[in-house]
């Protein structure tokens, strides 16, 4: 059995599309769950009688460790296996998300809320097993479909959330257990998950990394696995480049739904549920956005090699950058609404054509590749909550975001490819099988 060479959607028959669907419905509850305490600020500010500080510090802290934890989960890949490494990350990461519904304190909740970042590492592993299980000409899409419904997660926590809590209040609850029970529901959702990953996926299309090893089976896609692929991936140029890229997109898309919600209640004062059905549309565009990101780059790859996926990138990159400074200047609610889904359109396609391109940096290196510039989107997160945090403005915050974006989308364009690189065009002859 080798990789998949079209995505049977419909299908559960093939391991190709049991990990497709299951890795896109694990990261959908990591987000969830990542990105669950934030429509619900406007309430635990309330609670811990936060300032902007505490809140720009709780921000960052949601984002930070996961910059670490990216860096080491793709190497893991390499080393034990995808399935291993997701169901390992969905059990630890229960217990944060758990944790953070007892919180008594602003430290308590900072400090929870650190842990929790953990879970944004699921990412990796999600473009990682779908990067090992399909043929050259879709793993694009499949890259950018199973991460865009999986990053929807964090919309459908964004409005969910604070329906959530209004729910349990009708029934008696009071604000402040309100949002406390409400924040269970992800962590045990994340136990859940871990429990069907662990019986449903398998490593690769052969079967599971430590069998197949033992079986003195070569695994292509890690050089020793561990370290070593670590240490490949950070020599290669291109690495850094889409670095860079994803910390402009990715970046972006962490800081708007950490802020987005508090951002129109205190700017535009909007309603607590308005204002997260506001920001939830941001996060929905990941439907979407992020597939056809991918699903573009593949078909200009079709028609002209590699290098016109990064083409593709650096246009993607301008988009955003532009709609980014247009939402920072709009003036009416109804503005910004369309401004956010304007360049949340080009955000999302821009996460999903820079991972269209990771499979082709070193595929011998494949988790270290993805560790790297995954974690790099949480760098650009970390970067802009110091941003906003050292200029105590979001709106000016968001203006020099947007500056700043449309000059890092040159980094795509120095992402090139050489002839012997350039094995981006039909299905390879070893990987024609259809899942």
């Amino acid at each position: 059995m080798n990789k998949a060479n079209r995505i049977a959607l419909f299908s559960l028959g093939t391991p190709q599309m049991r990990a497709f669907h299951l890795t896109w419905m694990a990261f959908f509850v990591c987000f969830f769950a990542w990105f669950a305490c934030a429509p619900l600020m406007p309430l635990i500010k309330g609670e811990f009688n936060l300032s902007a500080g505490q809140i720009a510090n709780i921000n960052i802290a949601a984002v930070a460790v996961t910059i670490l934890v990216r860096l080491v989960i793709g190497p893991m890949c390499d080393r034990f296996g995808p399935r291993k490494a997701y169901t390992g990350l969905l059990l630890a990461g229960a217990v944060p998300v758990i944790g953070v519904a007892f919180s008594q304190s602003y430290e308590s909740f900072l400090f929870f809320r650190l842990l929790i970042g953990a879970v944004g590492a699921s990412f990796v592993i999600t473009q990682y097993h779908t990067s090992v299980m399909f043929a050259p000409n879709v793993v694009g899409t499949a890259n950018a479909a199973t991460a865009g419904w999986g990053n929807a997660g964090g919309g459908v926590a964004q409005a969910v959330m604070p329906l959530l809590v209004a729910a349990l209040m009708m029934l008696g609850v009071s604000h402040g257990w309100g949002w406390r029970v409400a924040l269970l529901v992800p962590g045990v959702l994340m136990l859940i998950m871990a429990a069907l990953y662990w019986r449903y996926t398998q490593d690769c299309p052969e079967g599971n990394f430590d069998e197949l090893r033992a079986a003195g089976v070569n695994i292509e896609s890690g050089k020793k696995g561990g370290w070593a692929s670590f240490r490949t991936a950070a020599g290669n140029y291109r690495v850094w480049m889409l670095f860079v890229t994803y910390g402009a997109c990715f970046g972006v898309e962490i800081f708007i739904h950490n802020i987005a919600a508090i951002y129109y209640v205190d700017h535009f004062k909007l309603s607590f549920e308005a204002a997260g059905i506001a920001a939830a549309s941001f996060g929905l565009l990941a439907l979407f956005a992020r597939a056809l990101g991918g699903f573009i780059s593949d078909k200009v790859a079709a028609a002209g090699g590699l290098n016109r996926r990064a083409t593709l990138l650096f246009v993607m990159m301008l988009g955003e950058g532009l709609g980014l400074l247009w939402f920072a200047h709009a003036g009416s609610v109804a503005g910004a609404i369309v401004a956010m889904l304007c360049f949340g359109l080009f955000t999302h396609m821009a996460c999903g054509a820079t991972y269209a391109l990771v499979p082709f940096i070193d595929r011998k290196a494949l988790g270290g590749v993805a560790g790297i510039i995954g974690a790099g989107g949480n760098v650009g997160a970390v970067a802009a909550g110091f941003l906003m945090k050292g200029i105590g403005n979001t709106q000016q915050t968001l203006s020099m975001l947007g500056v700043l974006v449309t000059i890092s989308a040159l980094c795509a364009v120095a992402v090139r490819f050489t002839a012997s690189d350039k094995s981006d065009g039909p299905v390879l002859a070893d990987n024609k099988v259809a899942a």
